[in-house]
Formats: structure tokens, sequence, C-alpha cells
């Protein structure tokens, strides 16, 4: 006997995502969360959250709002994680999602022909036998310090991005922010206002886009010449169209970007270039060792320094699945048809393991509806064969893209919407 037909881990946006096509299919569902209310990272001082005060959207409200449910068009371009965290919560309220907060999952395996999920609550275990499983719990809540750690020790204290909540945090200190994404640049902005010296430390070049270009959200621009053009010629345009906007970053003492645009997660920053003008952050490269009550760069250049945040990502681990299920390479590394539906057992899918050239939101939606029709027996797999040829051939084409920086999770955010869309209709 089943209890549910689908158990869904995670109530953040994939995990809601998923509900709501599970219910439009009226397909029974029982979803899963550690949280003490529904939005995963979205919700500030969740239990798995990486959000602090400042945070915003890096992506604009129009291409990041589901398309069931648009955001308010009052709303500011790119909303604050509060208004976040009270959309997501309205989207479950709307669509009556039902979720048991305060459950973390602790083991998902094979039941003989069904699944078997456990979690851990608030009045004990519960287990239910399912027919499948929807791993929707994320890939941000697992911090990745450097490794090898750098030699040397720091006296004062380092924290990782993940840690951070506020500004009062950084209040007079001698700050170093490691890392080149959004969150650095971020925690760097607030740093420089209340912070005694701010300093930026960046291994590789990225592009700096700011949040606006030609008085729109710079996405949406992206996105209009996606509509007609191939990924090589937007990455030309966007290129020429950055150079024109800001200039080369090595004009403010940044490195020069690693990769081509559209090969690489885009930093979105409005404030980072002007405080570096000012000033009030100092670039420096890559770190060469700890010393004491100060950092010593690879330009040999030696900063006193009593707290470290280190921005350098996330390990993707899900602890709860079998590592057999998982491949060698672990989670980052698994080949899942479409991004979605697991190789070799069936019912196992995954909602939100990739990493997207742009907003997360539209992408999860795709990919629920996707699960759900599979569900609702009017979406067909291919035949094994067909599924890992197609694997195989898009993970060539992701590491002639984007190398070897997690390949196996890479999608361009509108190319991918168009083929799902595609597979939905077929």
């Amino acid at each position: 006997m089943l209890d549910y037909r689908v158990a869904v881990v995670g109530a953040g946006p994939a995990g809601l995502a998923t509900l709501k096509a599970l219910r439009d299919r009226g397909i029974s569902a029982v979803c899963f969360d550690a949280g003490e209310r529904p939005g995963g990272l979205w919700v500030l001082g969740g239990p798995h959250s990486s959000a602090y005060r400042t945070l915003h959207l890096n992506t604009s409200r129009t291409r990041t709002e589901f398309a069931d449910f648009p955001m308010p068009a009052g709303w500011p371009d790119y909303p604050g994680h509060e208004l976040i965290a009270g959309y997501l919560r309205d989207y479950a309220e709307r669509f009556r999602l039902e979720t048991r907060q305060r459950h973390t999952v602790t083991r998902v395996a094979r039941a003989d022909r069904h699944w078997s999920v456990t979690a851990e609550g608030p009045q004990g275990t519960v287990t239910v036998t399912v027919e499948a499983v929807v791993v929707a719990n994320g890939h941000n809540t697992v911090p990745r310090r450097p490794d090898p750690a750098y030699p040397g020790d720091l006296a004062g204290e380092q924290l990782h991005s993940h840690d951070y909540r506020d500004p009062a945090q950084l209040t007079g200190r001698r700050v170093l922010v490691v890392g080149g994404g959004n969150s650095a640049m971020d925690i760097a902005v607030d740093a420089s206002h209340v912070a005694g010296t701010t300093l930026l430390s960046v291994r590789r070049g990225v592009w700096i886009v700011p949040k606006y270009l030609f008085g729109k959200p710079s996405d949406t621009l992206n996105g209009a010449l996606a509509k007609r053009l191939p990924w090589r010629a937007r990455q030309r345009i966007s290129q020429t169209m950055l150079r024109l906007a800001v200039g080369p970053v090595t004009r403010y003492g940044l490195p020069a970007p690693t990769h081509g645009f559209l090969q690489d997660h885009p930093t979105l920053s409005d404030a980072l270039l002007p405080r570096i003008t000012h000033g009030e952050i100092g670039v420096r490269p890559a770190i060469e060792r700890l010393d004491g009550d100060g950092v010593v760069f690879t330009d040999g250049r030696r900063d006193p320094v009593d707290l470290i945040v280190w921005c350098t990502g996330y390990r993707v681990e899900l602890p709860f699945l079998d590592p057999a299920l998982l491949g060698p390479d672990g989670a980052a590394s698994l080949p899942l048809y479409r991004h979605i539906f697991h190789l070799d057992e069936e019912g196992l899918m995954f909602v939100g393991l990739m990493q997207s050239t742009g907003a997360a939101l539209p992408v999860v939606e795709a990919q629920a509806r996707l699960v759900a029709a599979r569900l609702a027996g009017t979406y067909r797999l291919p035949s094994p064969q067909r599924q890992r040829d197609d694997c195989a051939a898009e993970l060539r084409a992701a590491r002639e893209r984007w190398g070897e920086r997690r390949p196996a999770m890479r999608i361009d955010f509108d190319a991918y919407l168009a083929l799902a869309a595609a597979e939905l209709r077929a």
C-alpha cells in the first residue's frame, strides 16, 4: 500500500513548484522540509538558508517570477529577500500546497518496487512508502571552503558567506572578502559602509554586469536576444554592450574575465565598481598565505585583516541518498535526462539540481511540469539508451562551453525553457 504517490524533499521554490504541478494533475504528494515555513533559502534564519539582510534578487522580477503566479507589477525590479519569502508563502497559500515543516529527511531508499522515505520531525520518526521521490532541496546549503586550505594561520575570525546575516557582523573590522560571485560583491559592498577597511580578493576574473543597461534590467535584454540568436552571437553582443557600459574591469583593478560572457554565472552589481573607485574597497589578487594578524597575497602585498569572509560557494551533497545512486563522482556530476530523471532508477527525479545562466524559479517550474506529466502518463521518456546518448551529447556541449566547472549541472536559461516547453507539448 502506498501512503502517497510522491514524496517531495524540500519546500523551497523547487519543492513548491513540484507540489503545484502535482496538484494540478491530481497526484497525491507529501512534502518534507527542515524549516519553520516554506521558502527555502529565502527565509532569513532558516536552518539551511544563506540569506542575509541586504540580499536582493540578482535576476529581474519579470525574468524570475513563476508563470502561474506573477509578482505584483508595482514591486521593484530587484525585490529583497523579505518580498521573495512572502511571495513564496503566498504561492503556497494560493494553491493550497501542504508541507510538513520541521521534518528533516534522513533516508531515501528503494522498497521493492517503491520508495521508502524517512524523516525526523517534532513527533519523532516518520516513514512513508511512495511510488516516486522528487529531490528538490537545493544545493546551496553545505559551505565549501578552500581545499587545500591556505598555509599559515589567522589570529582573527573566519566565516563562510553561508553564516553571514547582517552588516553588523562587519562593523569596525578589517574585513577581507574572498570570491568573485554575487554574494562576495554584496558582502564587500556591505562591509565598505561599516568596516574599518574592506578588501576583496579575486582569484580569477568575472564579468561584472550592472543591473540596468539602457534603462532596462540587464537580463531582459539578453532574454530578448535569446529568442533570435544562438548563445555565441549573444555573447559577442553582450560583451560589446558591457565594454561600452562599464569599460574593462581591469580599469578598476580587477582581473580580466577568465571566460567569455554566458560561459560562467554572471555577477550583477551596481554598487561594487563605484565603491572601488571611491577607495572604499581595495582589490587584491589571490591569497598566498595567512600571516597572524594579516594576509599575504600573491603579488607580495601584506594587509592587516581580522575577519575573512569566504564566499567560495557550496558543495553539492545529498546525504539522505545512497551514494550508489549518485555515481562515483557525486551529485554534481550525476547525469540526468533533461536534468530531471535518473537514468537507472525509475521514480527518482530531481528538480533544481542545476546551475542556470538566469533565474531559478522559471526553470524549476518547467521541470516540475515535466515531472507531473511523467507521473500522470502524458509524457513518456525515450529509451534508456537514447536518454544516455542525449546526456552524453549535452555533457560534451557543456564542457565545450563551461569547461570542467560542474558541466553536468549547467544549463542555458532560455534554451532550457524552450526545450522543456517543447518536451511538454510532445
